[in-house]
């Protein structure tokens, strides 16, 4: 059940990123976007973490703001990915990427606070 909320917060937010940010497209139904949110969900899992060890250095020199760039590349290599399995969502370029990150990540943070709380059971 838990997965399934954030598979749906997950495209939600990638929803929200595609309708407000220019250079940000999308043609397809719902399940395409839940498609579009499976390959984001397995980059950000699979590649991030590799990419984040990569540039650790980055990431202190700039006190962290370097993440963004890092959240921008995941969006923009889903893109590539999505487009390469016919899911019909693409990234025009870095600066559409960064504002799409920056979109998904508050819209991601507001819908998980809202939808699962934390459970200090857990």
């Amino acid at each position: 059940m838990r997965f399934l909320l954030r598979l749906v917060t997950t495209a939600t937010a990638l929803w929200v990123a595609v309708r407000f940010v220019p250079g940000i497209t999308w043609t397809g139904g719902p399940l395409g976007l839940l498609g579009v949110a499976i390959v984001f969900g397995l980059v950000n899992a699979l590649v991030r973490p590799v990419l984040a060890f990569l540039t650790c250095p980055l990431m202190i020199l700039t006190l962290g703001l370097f993440v963004l760039v890092l959240n921008a590349l995941m969006l923009w290599l889903t893109a590539a990915l999505s487009e390469q399995l016919g899911l019909g969502f693409g990234v025009a370029g870095f600066i559409p990427a960064f504002l799409g990150a920056l979109a998904v990540s508050v819209t991601s943070a507001v819908l998980n606070t809202l939808v699962a709380p934390d459970d200090p059971e857990k």
